[in-house]
């Protein structure tokens, strides 16, 4: 029948609406949405065209996409992303993994891997919110042993379920506190790696309305300048870093002049390079402590 809604005309049907809603990737945020509905993989999708959507997936499916349109991320919706071929959960309480966190994860391997010996390699991740990086991690590398501390509870809540449900629980512990205050004293690592709030006032005004209205403050906005927070961090992760140990920090494009200019301040840090992403835009500043 020309009128029966069909998985494809479904789909159809959505993007297009998607799309005048402002959505980027309408098509493909169709997908997702339809496929948590229906409780199959997206791949599967492309098999069922023809299937019929009965009444109760159009209406599950419909409150989703409602909720979408309004502006609420998918991966809120769906409840995971996927980060560094890992699917994480996700919920308000965090930030969705975004893939220039990636390069985050690979310069940390990276430096793992050319860490002489084959003991254990002792990781502080501040800010961890959903996990992503200190499990990435430690999944990739079996000698990491990490530590994952942010100052939201209910964050940590969603990253102590990430590292049970990955199989990496017994090799990440986890701290409430801010920045690296929990540490406790005379304690020290090997790596600090953060993805720590670097938005500042006026740059979240400008932000997509999904992440602005959505996603955590607080794991988000630094303060006027964008670098309030990493002002307070590099000072404690000299602190906290062994003899030749090195900070990792993603940072904004924009900060990049400035975080360099934090770090050569002290003499006793050596900055070692500043990465680019895929875009060819700064993206993690790499530092030794002497």
């Amino acid at each position: 029948m020309a009128d029966e809604w069909t998985i494809g005309r479904l789909l159809n049907w959505t993007a297009d609406y998607l799309k005048q809603h402002g959505s980027e990737s309408p098509r493909l945020e169709a997908e997702v949405l339809l496929a948590h509905a229906r409780g199959c993989q997206r791949i599967e999708l492309y098999t069922s065209f023809g299937d019929e959507a009965d009444e109760a997936l159009r209406t599950k499916f419909r409150a989703l996409v409602k909720r979408r349109a309004e502006g609420a991320p998918v991966a809120y919706l769906v409840g995971h992303r996927e980060f560094y071929s890992l699917d994480f959960r996700v919920t308000p309480d965090v930030l969705i993994p975004r893939p220039e966190t990636e390069l985050l994860v690979l310069a940390l391997l990276d430096l793992v891997k050319a860490l002489p010996g084959d003991g254990p390699v002792t990781l502080a991740d501040v800010g961890t919110g959903s996990g992503i990086v200190a499990i990435a991690a430690a999944r990739r590398a079996p000698r990491v042993r990490a530590t994952a501390l942010d100052i939201s509870p209910q964050a940590l809540a969603v990253a102590r379920n990430n590292a049970e449900r990955l199989g990496v629980a017994d090799r990440v512990e986890f701290l409430e506190g801010d920045l690296l205050d929990a540490v406790p004293a005379g304690r020290t690592f090997d790596v600090v790696a953060s993805n720590p709030p670097y938005i500042s006032t006026a740059e979240m005004a400008t932000l997509a309305r999904d992440v602005r209205e959505h996603e955590p403050r607080l794991a988000l906005e630094a303060g006027p300048t964008g670098t309030e927070v990493i002002e307070r961090l590099i000072p404690q992760a000299a602190e906290r870093l062994a003899p030749g140990g090195s900070l990792l920090l993603e940072i904004s494009p924009m900060l990049q002049q400035r975080v360099e200019a934090l770090l050569a301040a002290d003499s006793r840090w050596q900055l070692e390079t500043t990465m680019k992403d895929l875009a060819g835009l700064a993206r993690v500043a790499r530092a030794r402590w002497k």
